[in-house]
């Protein structure tokens, strides 16, 4: 009996070291463990004496050696199905741009301005089906309106439900970003909101269209903001007025911009650091080949 009792004890012995080793091992084996939960730069960017050429793909930017190995790379199509930077902005500490068909780029300088730091938030497969029609800050947030262009190409795809996106960098992917005033149009009435703008007089301007059927309907407004309140009632415009808010063309030019092959034209320019930032195209007509950036020092 006395051979009994000690063995019992040597097994709730056993038993409580046993579990005391892996209660202990348990938050060693976690902390091995780190959840990365912002976003990540897909490239760190240093510039010097030869301009970095980017060309856009499907994958996102890639670097090439110059400019002319991008010509005839890509099929010439109409512009609302290409990959191009379709806005670029200057922000404080970089530049923020919408690619078609794709998502946002961002350049960020770090704090001692000798490089740059390159993120791209992509849309995926739900961009790719859309045209990037307006870039404008909703309160804080970049926001891009995605509708869809069908002048070129007749298509069954439906209108995008989830129209305005945004990002942070909190995440690599962009977030679908709800503007209320747009919920009077909805896209299963085949509603599409084409066009969106801040203008110079401080209205935000934006077209509204229901194409399909016998008669279709296009419909332009102005609002002093985009939040569904009784402060922000759109109204409705002629067709003068809102185009005559649209921004003038622009011919972008830097005395350090180096030059491009023909055909090739600069579509934007910003400067983030000590650097220069500029977007480029091949363009025939109405339609876009090759296209992607170049950063250079200043």
């Amino acid at each position: 009996m006395k051979n009994f009792y000690l063995w019992l004890i040597i097994l709730i012995l056993l038993c409580l070291t046993s579990c005391t080793r892996s209660n202990n091992n348990a938050p060693a084996q976690e902390s091995n463990l780190i959840a990365w939960s912002g976003a990540y730069p897909m490239a760190i960017l240093q510039t010097g004496e030869q301009p970095l050429w980017f060309q856009l793909t499907d994958d996102g930017p890639v670097l090439i050696d110059t400019i002319e190995d991008a010509a005839f790379t890509n099929a010439l199509i109409p512009w609302p199905y290409a990959l191009h930077i379709r806005f670029l902005r200057e922000v404080a500490g970089g530049a923020e741009m919408t690619v078609n068909r794709d998502g946002f780029l961002k350049v960020a300088v770090n704090r001692t301005e000798q490089s740059l730091a390159l993120y791209r938030f992509s849309g995926g497969d739900y961009w790719k089906q859309y045209t990037v029609g307006g870039f404008i800050y909703f309160g804080t947030s970049p926001v891009a309106l995605l509708y869809l262009d069908n002048r070129f190409l007749d298509t069954d795809t439906a209108h995008p439900v989830n129209r305005t996106w945004s990002y942070n960098m909190n995440s690599n992917t962009p977030y679908p970003a709800d503007i209320s005033v747009f919920s009077a149009f909805p896209a299963e009435e085949g509603w599409d909101i084409d066009t969106l703008r801040l203008a110079d007089d401080g209205f935000y301007y934006y077209r509204a269209a229901k194409r399909g059927g016998a008669s279709p309907i296009v419909r332009m407004f102005r609002a002093a903001s985009l939040s569904q309140t009784e402060y922000s009632i759109s109204e409705e415009i002629s067709i003068e007025k809102f185009f005559n808010s649209a921004p003038r063309q622009t011919e972008f030019s830097h005395p350090s911009l180096p030059l491009l092959p023909e055909g090739f034209v600069y579509t934007g320019i910003a400067k983030a650091g000590a650097n220069i930032f500029a977007s480029w195209e091949e363009q025939e007509d109405f339609s876009i080949g090759a296209a992607g950036f170049v950063v250079i020092k200043n």
